[in-house]
């Protein structure tokens, strides 16, 4: 019995599920940044995600909830520890490019289909590159977050109308309804791809459906890619 039990234990042990994914350190012109990183083979062309965690979270906790579906679909996760200091958003752009840079150091990307998850303030950052980075990232997709009213002239500036999918918690304690339906909104009526959930009886709370999240967001992502 003791050695089924380690068996198991082996099989199931987050510390084990943990060592496929790497900790590396990006240096970049505005400064290095850590960040998570699963890949898979080398030799294999595979897309990419950059993870981007919401406040107060770990890039660590949050690349997890996406390692089992990229193994399944063989896809690159990029997770940097985003800094909480306002005037990163004033680099992130360019940061993201140079820690996704440096991945490709170590994973096989398909330029073409590099995408962006992010959740709350990670969300954020993610309509930046939507939008101020629109020929970069083939497609986006954001949990739990809006552009806000003082801030919508970036969808104008897009060189590219990137497909975007938002999600977003009926019982959300940040954000309403009404204020992701103006996002929506804003995105379709300047021609952007909108691929809109509403998540009933979900709050702000991402890691409590995110297997559910990750698929959906996973099945709109995989088909977008750049034009040649």
């Amino acid at each position: 019995m003791k050695l089924a039990y380690v068996v198991i234990w082996c099989l199931l042990s987050p510390a084990l599920f943990a060592s496929s994914i790497a900790v590396k350190t990006a240096h970049c012109e505005s400064g290095n940044y850590s960040y998570h990183l699963f890949a898979p083979a080398p030799s294999t062309v595979s897309p990419a995600i950059l993870l981007l965690h919401g406040a107060g979270d770990d890039a660590g906790n949050f690349i997890h909830a996406w390692t089992g579906l990229a193994k399944k679909e063989n896809v690159v996760l990029i997770a940097p520890q985003l800094d909480r200091n306002p005037k990163f958003e004033d680099v992130a752009l360019p940061a993201f490019r140079c820690i996704i840079g440096d991945a490709a150091k170590f994973a096989s990307i398909d330029p073409k289909r590099i995408y962006i998850f992010g959740h709350s303030a990670g969300g954020y950052l993610a309509y930046d590159g939507a939008t101020l980075d629109s020929q970069f990232y083939a497609a986006v997709a954001v949990h739990a977050m809006e552009i806000n009213s003082d801030y919508t002239g970036i969808v104008s500036k897009a060189k590219r109308k990137t497909p975007i999918a938002i999600y977003i918690g009926d019982r959300d304690e940040f954000f309403s309804l009404e204020r992701v339906r103006k996002t929506r909104d804003l995105l379709s009526n300047a021609g952007f791809p909108v691929h809109y959930v509403e998540l009933k009886k979900h709050g702000h709370d991402y890691y409590y459906l995110s297997d559910q999240i990750n698929l959906d967001a996973w099945n709109f992502l995989k088909d977008k890619q750049l034009p040649q």
